[in-house]
């Protein structure tokens, strides 16, 4: 869903209410500047609020930032980096997978790919280096 806490705040507050009917699990609320719409989606649920700052405006996303990790007592945001929505998704894949086998399997396969990656890439760099 699509909505904004400010633009559409009706919009927001019906996908909230049948979030949790409909089987969803974790949410994850995308918001620049004044960001408040993870803040607005934890206010109204049980269900896990992943916050995504996203670096737009004249701040270029520290106040998104800063209005998303920010959360009163009893409301919590897991907040993620400024438009770091990989780890936001990998955050919500990792909730997930305590609940589903299948998703702990991927992940699983998707950090040895990751590892694989990155030693592919080191081994690159320090070839460069050495000059061979």
């Amino acid at each position: 869903v699509v909505a904004s806490a400010h633009r559409t705040p009706d919009k927001v507050l019906a996908y909230i209410r049948r979030a949790h009917e409909e089987g969803v699990q974790v949410l994850i609320g995308c918001a620049g500047v004044a960001a408040h719409l993870a803040g607005v989606v934890a206010g109204h649920t049980r269900l896990p609020v992943i916050g995504l700052p996203l670096g737009n405006g004249p701040l270029s996303g520290l106040d998104s930032l800063l209005s998303t990790v920010q959360m009163p007592p009893g409301v919590p945001v897991a907040t993620v980096a400024i438009d770091g929505a990989k780890n936001a998704a990998m955050l919500a894949a990792r909730i997930l997978a305590l609940k589903y086998p299948e998703i702990d399997k991927a992940l699983e396969r998707a950090a040895e790919q990751e590892r694989a990656r990155y030693d592919r890439s080191a081994d690159e760099a320090l070839a460069k280096l050495s000059g061979k």
